[in-house]
C-alpha cells in the first residue's frame, strides 16, 4: 500500500505553481497512491481567494482517498470559519478516522487518525485533553498485538522538535508529551507531521515520526528543495518512508538523518539532495 504525504503548500505570495504542477504529474502518472494525506498549511493567510485556489489545486490530484486537514496558517484571518467549507470531511459519519484494506490478508488494515492541532491566529499547536482522550479511545479499538493492523496518526504541528528549525521548536504542540504517550501506549506505527518545512525522521523503535518539507513554496528550512514523503506499507508489515524531491530523486528519509552533521549540515545535506537551479 502506498501513501503520499504532501504538506505546507502555502498558496499565496510564496507559492510555486510550477512545483505543484510537477508534483501533480508525478503523483497522478508515476506514483498512483492509494491514499494522499495533505497535512496542513494549504494557504498562507487563510483568506477566501487562497482557499479557492487551494481547492482547485487539490482537485487536480487523482486519488480516491484524499485526507486534508488544516495548519496554523489556514486558521489565520478567520480561516478556521472557511476551511471546512472548502475541505469538508469526506467520511459519511464526519469522523476523523479512516480505515483502509491492504494486501490479501483478512486483517491487513491501515487506520489513519487525524488530530487537529491548529488554533485560530496562533502559531503554536494544541491537541487538548479531550481530543487526546478521544485519540486514546479510537486507537484502543484496534488490537495492539495484531501486527497486520498499521496505525497512523496524522497532524500538522510537530510532535518532537528537530534540528535547524530555531524558534519553531517552541511553537509545536503544547501538550506533546501526553500525545506521545498515547501513541506509544497504543502501538502507533507512524506519526506524520508538517509545519516545520524540514524533512526529518525520528525512529523511536516501535514508532516512527516522519516530517514533511514544503511541497511547493519558497519557505525552505534546512533542505532547499520542494519535497514530499512517500510511505510504503509492505506485505511483510514493514513501513518505509522515502523523501521525494519534486522533479528529482527519491531517497530514504532516514538518509537525511544519517548524513546530518551539525558542524557541516549544509554540505552534508547537499550530498543527499540535488542542487537547486533557482
Amino acid at each position: 500500500m502506498r501513501i503520499v504525504q504532501i504538506s505546507d503548500l502555502h498558496i499565496g505570495g510564496l507559492f510555486k505553481q510550477n512545483a505543484f504542477d510537477t508534483l501533480v504529474d508525478e503523483i497522478n502518472n508515476d506514483l498512483k497512491p492509494d491514499v494522499i494525506i495533505v497535512s496542513g498549511d494549504l494557504t498562507d493567510e487563510g483568506i477566501v481567494f487562497q482557499f479557492e485556489h487551494a481547492r482547485r489545486e487539490i482537485d487536480k490530484l487523482k486519488c480516491d482517498n484524499i485526507i486534508v486537514f488544516p495548519g496554523n496558517h489556514d486558521f489565520r484571518h478567520t480561516g478556521y470559519l472557511l476551511f471546512k467549507k472548502f475541505f469538508p470531511t469526506p467520511n459519511s459519519n464526519n469522523s476523523n478516522v479512516y480505515e483502509f484494506s491492504r494486501g490479501n490478508g483478512k486483517n491487513k488494515k491501515v487506520v489513519v487518525a487525524t488530530v487537529g492541532t491548529a488554533r485560530p491566529d496562533r502559531d503554536e499547536g494544541e491537541v487538548g485533553h479531550r481530543q487526546n482522550l478521544w485519540l486514546n479511545t479510537i486507537l484502543k479499538d484496534y488490537d495492539n498485538s495484531d501486527k497486520q493492523i498499521k496505525k497512523i496518526v496524522a497532524m500538522h504541528h510537530h510532535l518532537i522538535a528537530i534540528p535547524d528549525t530555531g524558534y519553531t521548536n517552541v511553537v509545536g504542540i503544547s501538550n506533546a508529551g501526553d500525545v506521545l504517550r498515547t501513541c506509544l501506549e497504543n502501538n502507533v506505527d507512524l506519526v506524520v507531521c508538517g509545519h516545520k518545512h524540514r524533512p526529518w525522521l525520528w525512529d523511536l523503535g516501535t514508532m516512527k515520526i516522519a516530517y514533511a518539507g514544503t511541497a511547493s513554496s519558497w519557505r525552505y528550512r534546512g533542505v532547499f528543495e520542494d519535497t514530499y514523503n512517500i510511505i510504503e506499507i509492505r506485505e511483510d508489515d514493514k513501513i518505509d518512508v522515502d523523501l521525494k524531491v519534486v522533479g528529482g530523486k527519491r531517497i530514504p528519509l532516514s538518509e537525511i538523518v544519517n548524513r546530518y552533521e551539525p558542524a557541516d549540515r549544509i554540505t552534508k545535506t547537499s550530498d543527499v539532495m540535488p542542487q537547486s537551479n533557482h
